[in-house]
């Protein structure tokens, strides 16, 4: 079946001055303008709401998939780090560790809404949903037009009840990212403004400034926030994968496990987020909800017709491999040793000149806004943001 259109409206406007007079300066990055492609997609409202619920749904059939004893095998399936099982079932069984967010990517086919991946322990893309596609409809003089965008609210709620489930524990909220980017840090000073809104100090930094004790009294993770001012954090957001922890940093990882474990630190998201990252997750719910309309067949070996075959926990579109019959064609990263599993193929909506639309639906508690990407080829974090409307 071919493709569903794209409906498409113009849609200009300098979004970088609207978001300076909101006071957001520090969300626009120099390439922000890149992210008003000069239309947005327009949604029905029932569209709007059914990726929402999707996203919901799938939530909930995810953590319904898991094994509550999470058995070695299970964490051996879903290619879970030995040595991140001891933190995955400590947060799996203790309510306190609390998921925030996370990003589904959902294709829109003429066999309805079918779930792609889950971006459950890193999601990026919080700048452009929350504030520059909300901040675009005032740059295009649009102040009256809808947004399924509810993204920092659901954040602020999220916040709110995860220090509301350590009460005990001083809100003092560390977060980190990968000191070259500043993309990762942009996303970490949204989730730092929900957090103070929800009652956190919160302070962000590279991981690289951030320091691990065990030893006595200093034990914990402290950050310097000031000339000779350094303080201990009971909170910490990691904008750095649980796996790369694990593999580029093994001592970091065990300090980091050693002081969730004994309460010292509550980090997200989660060590069990790391199952719902993990691509095997897409295997084991069509095992476990065979031929559920959001799904689509997805197999630990590869079979017959178009398949996209993807490593476990690949990012940005890396190592993506198109399968037709003979026909291969790929992309280049850094995920090709890691095992992968095998999707079937899902025709994304295109518009006349050949770009195709891949929503980006959050999850904070709820599916809670959405955003779109496109691309005439595979889409990846390079891709450009389209903002949109819903009607």
């Amino acid at each position: 079946m071919p493709s569903l259109p794209v409906k498409l409206m113009p849609h200009h406007g300098d979004v970088t001055s609207m978001v300076n007079q909101m006071g957001w300066q520090w969300v626009v990055e120099e390439e922000c303008q890149t992210y008003l492609s000069g239309e947005a997609v327009v949604l029905p409202q029932a569209s709007a709401d059914d990726l929402l619920d999707a996203a919901t749904t799938i939530y909930q059939m995810m953590v319904e998939a898991v094994p509550d004893e999470l058995p070695d095998d299970f964490l051996r399936k879903v290619g879970i780090p030995e040595k991140l099982w001891r933190a995955v079932r400590h947060s799996w069984n203790d309510d306190r560790h609390w998921h925030l967010y996370g990003r589904f990517d959902l294709a829109q086919t003429p066999d309805g809404i079918k779930l792609l991946e889950f971006n459950a322990d890193t999601a990026t893309s919080i700048p452009e949903t929350s504030v520059v596609q909300w901040a675009s409809l005032a740059a295009a003089g649009k102040q009256d037009a809808q947004q399924a965008n509810g993204l920092y609210e659901a954040l602020v709620e999220q916040f709110q009840t995860w220090k509301g489930l350590n009460s005990d524990v001083d809100p003092a909220l560390l977060l980190v990212y990968l000191g070259e980017s500043s993309e990762d840090r942009t996303n970490c000073e949204v989730l730092a403004e929900a957090a103070r809104e929800a009652g956190f100090m919160a302070h962000v930094c590279p991981v690289h400034e951030m320091e691990v004790s065990l030893v006595g009294v200093e034990r914990g993770i402290w950050a310097q926030t000031g000339a000779e001012q350094w303080q201990k954090f009971s909170f910490l957001f990691k904008l750095v994968p649980w796996e790369m922890l694990a593999q580029q940093e093994p001592d970091l990882c065990e300090d980091l496990v050693a002081l969730q474990s004994s309460r010292n630190v509550m980090i997200a998201n989660p060590a069990y987020s790391l199952i719902f990252q993990s691509k095997a997750m897409l295997a084991v719910l069509w095992q476990q909800f065979p031929y559920h309309p959001l799904l689509l067949r997805t197999e630990f070996k590869s079979f017959s017709g178009k398949t996209v075959q993807k490593p476990i926990f690949g990012r940005e579109g890396q190592n993506i491999q198109l399968r037709e019959n003979t026909d291969v064609s790929s992309t280049t990263g850094q995920y090709g040793n890691q095992a992968h599993i095998y999707q079937e193929w899902a025709d994304l909506p295109q518009d006349p000149r050949g770009f195709y639309y891949q929503a980006g639906v959050f999850w904070a508690g709820e599916g809670c806004a959405i955003g779109f990407r496109r691309e005439r080829g595979i889409i990846t974090n390079l891709s450009q943001f389209v903002a949109h409307l819903v009607e």
